[in-house]
């Protein structure tokens, strides 16, 4: 049918619209749009008309005021025949639009069609063309398709890979542009972990099509551990590559065949393949229809938001002035949603692909020879949820080999793998053996150096915290080892080839290398996101961080540790605060008149207990006499007992915080030291080349000059490292905790500064793609919960028997005291118990030498007695006292010698001073002697009279000693006379002073004195030194000239 003729009986058919709303005067505007459609037949042409009659007499898709038309051709024998006919039969309709309905193999009419109307941007709409290339917009750029391009089964694939629970897949895909995109596709889904695991593509092949076999590219997945293989291809070379993976045994139990919808229908496909088959891939007519409703709709949008169209061009040769317009209509058709539609949910996305396409999933069964399609699943779109679903019947799957009935795992576990270390303490030691069987212990397990040069291997004997993990994830797995320690040493770094490739070295290097087999590392590796784009590692076995090893400063000896409170300064002023505080009392003590207001009764303080009042105040030793008695002295004592009641207390709490958070000097604070940051010439920090932790520094690029520094400074190993800090080559040695903790414990001359920085951890690193890496992670997880780990940690870095585990690990330290904390206050009194010791023994030496030099000069004196003139009173006072008497008497201007008229005139002065008759007391009744001063009947020598000195109480209080009485010069006893009269006259002295004579005042202090002297032999008193001073204040006020 011609479209004059279609378009008359469109417009017979419409006449009745137009009439009614001329009878009821409305004006209303009407626009007339044209469809296009290139078609296959006549029947395709016949329901394209009636399908455009139905959409214009819905009441929904079309305006009031506009109508569609069709304009439709049948395809021609060549794209060029075809892109002629465009031009000749549609644009010169002024089609807005044209449908294309292409059998299948039809994409060169469909690409001509698209080529045609997209040079004038009409948009274009496929019903049946799948083909990816029509995805690129720069060269279909007006072209949609309400079919989905073989691409977007990606899409399902990864949802039918997760359902079934593989996440290790292998891809085939041919080198067509259909094969690439689809890798492209599945590759970018498969990465994506929103919600769950993605999907890992182990191993990608890509063919070239028509190849006459595929053995070569089958043989190298034949020996490998993932089972689960996609295959995109044609229904030809999908024939081949069956026929070949039957032939390898390819088929058999254990596989998973996921094929395309093409090559689900191969001659030979697989039995127990799954595949996909498009839903409605064969209603053509579903397609117009829902193609043709989308365009109504479009228009429809067109008509309300533009009061104004331009109308398309009507020629191939007229100038391209539709752009805007056909632009226009493209988005609003690609931006249409047919929710109802007879294929399901038509939309389109950004290349105007469909979306929202709904597949079968199809399992292959055998019949005898006979294959067979059988739906066991669909994937469809949902209006309750809005969203893609897909349902699988599992119980339904025959699987390759025919005798599963649950899905197979999807890959096959070596049961023996190569694992490689490398020496790290405490982690993995390693000692040269000759034979294996020189690892006799039970953690012990032999280990293989293999040269990279010679080939040859070196036996070895390992053991550590890395090898006591292996072994027990291998008693789990039940899989056996071989175990190879790193050929150069090394972790692994990337370098750049000749040839402009990088590559690792190192244990990463020989993991990545097929050629050494090698399946896992098992060694403290920590993981970082370079090394992670290069192996599989596990879930962390060991946390840890980044920290700074230095050598300790040496502090200061805790024998002193007491005087830390205190700064050397303040101990200083309180010394000297002490002692000036006793001279202050005794100045205060000793000018204060109290003491002559008391009646003679009380002593003033001497110097020496005014510093043991002093001392015995800061120390709180308590005091039982030496106090100070004037009102001035007790004020001021009771301030300086203030100040030392808060000078006691800072101490004791300062001390307590010194011994109870004692830590450590540091020379550095942490990683924001300044001296890290801002390097100095003189300061050296480094860590270990190629490393981990070099890969994190050179990372932070607010640490890039702290990095150029130290990379000038980096070693090779951690032991070299390690061993420049106790050489003090290097001050800082950066790396990870775990070592260094090991080591600050194990040497008291290390330690650890700064808070942990960089947290990472250590990972088992496997091969990507290791069928190993879920149940490793999985009993690393299940090692944690249980406590295994922790247990390794205490085992062989917290070590019970570390040296210095109380300075870095033991948190307990000081908050209980030990010897080790207050050992300076027991030496402080083994000091004390010294010091008395040396000083009693400087004393009694002193003594002797005293004695023996008094001694001589008693021997040198002559004796004038005659050999016998006293009665030896004065021997009962002992040597020292005679001589000391002697001193004192000879210093006096006094003649103290009698005549004895039978021994003649004698110089003893004990006798002189000390008659042997008794007297009686004053006022006694029967007494020689009257009042003071009253003049004695003795026998005296001539010129010389005899003065009664009177009485004193001396000694213990019911003891009455009677001071003797003195024959003096005449004229000396009226000197004496003198002097107590001024004594009574003197307002200056107290009354109880003035009943008393001079020399009743220094014969009670000789009284004292020998006394004193006849005990222990010791030389003098404090109450000999205070009545001496008394008695010498006395005679500057009594005004006596001529006594000593």
């Amino acid at each position: 049918m011609s479209w004059s003729l279609a378009a008359g009986m469109m417009g017979a058919l419409l006449v009745w619209p137009l009439l009614m709303g001329a009878a009821l005067g409305a004006r209303l505007p009407s626009r007339r749009f044209n469809i296009g459609g290139v078609l296959p037949d006549n029947r395709t042409q016949e329901h394209f008309t009636k399908a455009l009659r139905r959409i214009n007499f819905d009441g929904e898709s079309v305006a009031d005021q506009t109508t569609l038309y069709e304009v439709t051709t049948t395809l021609q024998g060549s794209p060029i025949a075809t892109a002629r006919q465009v031009c000749k039969t549609l644009i010169t309709q002024a089609v807005y639009a044209v449908a294309v309905a292409s059998p299948p193999g039809g994409s060169m009419t469909t690409a001509a069609v698209s080529y045609t109307c997209g040079f004038y941007h009409i948009p274009v709409i496929c019903t049946h063309s799948r083909d990816s290339a029509f995805s690129n917009k720069n060269i279909h750029v007006s072209l949609l398709r309400t079919v989905p391009p073989y691409s977007h089964q990606a899409d399902v694939w990864v949802r039918l890979l997760k359902h079934l629970q593989y996440h290790q897949v292998i891809l085939i895909h041919s080198s067509d542009t259909d094969g690439r995109a689809l890798y492209r596709r599945f590759h970018s889904l498969a990465r994506r972990r929103d919600d769950d695991k993605g999907i890992k593509l182990v191993s990608v092949i890509e063919f070239t099509p028509g190849q006459e076999s595929y053995l070569e590219e089958l043989g190298s997945l034949r020996e490998g551990l993932v089972k689960v293989i996609l295959l995109y291809a044609s229904e030809r070379d999908a024939d081949t590559l069956f026929l070949d993976a039957t032939s390898l045994n390819m088929t058999e139990t254990g596989y998973v065949w996921l094929v395309s919808e093409e090559a689900l229908h191969a001659k030979h496909v697989l039995p127990g393949a799954l595949g996909l088959q498009l839903k409605y891939a064969d209603r053509y007519d579903d397609h117009i229809t829902d193609s043709l409703k989308v365009v109504a709709l479009a228009l429809r949008r067109l008509h309300e938001e533009h009061e104004t169209i331009t109308e398309p061009p009507v020629s191939c040769d007229a100038e391209d002035s539709w752009d805007l317009t056909g632009r226009t209509l493209f988005r609003l058709i690609q931006e249409e949603v047919l929710t109802n539609g007879r294929t399901g949910k038509v939309a389109f996305d950004a290349n105007g692909d469909r979306t929202h396409a709904e597949y079968y999933v199809i399992n292959v069964h055998t019949e005898g020879d006979a294959r067979s399609l059988h739906p066991v699943g669909q994937y469809f779109y949902s209006k309750a949820g809005d969203r893609m679903v897909l349902e699988v019947n599992k119980s339904g799957v025959v699987w390759p080999g025919g005798s599963l009935t649950t899905a197979p795992p999807g890959f096959s576990l070596p049961m023996h793998l190569a694992v490689v270390t490398i020496r790290e303490t405490p982690f993995v030691y390693a000692e040269p053996v000759e034979e294996e069987g020189d690892c006799s212990g039970e953690d012990e397990v032999p280990c293989y150096l293999i040269s990279t040069t010679t080939g040859e291997s070196e036996g070895f004997c390992c053991w550590g915290y890395c090898i006591d993990l292996l072994l027990t994830v291998a008693d789990i797995n039940n899989f056996t080892f071989s175990l190879y320690l790193s050929p150069d040493g090394q972790y692994g770094e990337v370098e750049e080839t000749l040839e402009g490739r990088k590559e690792w070295t190192g244990m990463i290097g020989a993991l990545q290398n097929a050629s050494l087999g090698l399946d896992m590392i098992m060694a403290p590796l920590t993981i970082s996101p370079e090394r992670s784009q290069a192996l599989h590692f596990t879930k962390p076995f060991k946390y840890h961080g980044i920290t700074i090893l230095v050598k300790r400063v040496r502090v200061a000896p805790a024998l002193v540790s007491i005087l830390q409170p205190f700064h050397g300064t303040l101990w200083l002023f309180l010394l000297v605060t002490v002692h000036v505080i006793a001279v202050i009392i005794w100045l205060l003590d000793r000018f204060s008149p109290v003491y002559k207001l008391d009646g003679g009764e009380a002593d003033s303080l001497v110097l020496s207990e005014s510093f043991w009042f002093s001392w015995s105040v800061i120390l709180n030793s308590g005091l039982a006499e030496g106090t100070p008695r004037c009102v001035s002295g007790r004020a001021l004592g009771i301030v300086w007992a203030g100040f030392a009641m808060i000078m006691v207390a800072s101490y004791t709490a300062n001390l307590a915080a010194f011994l109870v958070l004692d830590s450590p000097v540091t020379t550095l604070s942490g990683i924001n030291d300044a001296r890290l940051r801002n390097p100095l010439e003189n300061f050296t920090f480094a860590t270990v080349r190629g490393s981990a932790v070099d890969m994190f520094f050179r990372r932070k690029t607010e640490w890039a000059n702290m990095y150029r520094v130290m990379e000038a400074h980096n070693y090779h190993t951690v032991d070299e490292a390690i061993q420049a800090v106790r050489d003090g080559t290097l001050q800082a040695f950066i790396w990870e905790s775990s070592r260094l903790e090991f080591e600050a414990a194990q040497d008291c001359d290390l330690m650890t500064v700064g808070d942990l920085f960089g947290r990472s951890g250590y990972g088992i690193g496997l091969q990507k793609g290791s069928p190993w890496a879920d149940k490793i992670t999985l009993d690393i997880l299940d090692l944690h919960e249980r406590g295994y780990i922790e247990d390794l940690d205490k085992l062989w870095i917290w070590k019970e028997d570390a040296n210095c585990r109380d300075d870095t690990q033991d948190l307990n330290f000081s908050k209980r005291l030990g010897l080790k904390n207050l050992e300076g206050i027991f030496i402080m009194i083994a000091g004390g118990v010294l010091s008395g010791t040396f000083l009693v023994l400087a004393e009694i030496l002193y003594d002797r030498w005293g004695k023996r030099a008094r001694g001589k000069e008693e021997e040198e004196r002559p004796n004038n007695d005659g050999g016998g003139g006293g009665d030896g009173e004065g021997d009962s006072d002992g040597e020292v006292g005679r001589n000391l008497r002697r001193e004192i008497i000879a210093k006096l201007p006094l003649p103290y010698q009698t005549t004895s008229p039978t021994h003649g005139v004698s110089s003893d002065a004990d006798d002189a001073f000390y008659p042997t008759e008794d007297v009686g007391s004053p006022g006694e009744s029967g007494g020689t002697c009257g009042a003071s001063g009253e003049t004695c009947n003795h026998n005296c020598p001539a010129g010389a009279q005899t003065q009664c000195s009177g009485w004193s109480s001396v000694g213990a209080e019911d003891h009455k000693t009677r001071l003797p009485t003195l024959c003096l010069p005449e004229d000396q006893a009226v000197l004496l006379q003198d002097v107590e009269e001024r004594l009574r006259t003197n307002p200056n002295i107290p009354d109880e002073w003035k009943a008393r004579t001079p020399l009743q005042w220094f014969q009670y202090y000789l009284e004292i004195l020998r006394r004193d002297a006849a005990t222990d032999g010791a030389d003098s008193s404090p109450d000999a030194v205070s009545l001496m001073e008394g008695f010498v204040d006395f005679v500057k006020e009594s005004g006596i000239k001529d006594l000593p």
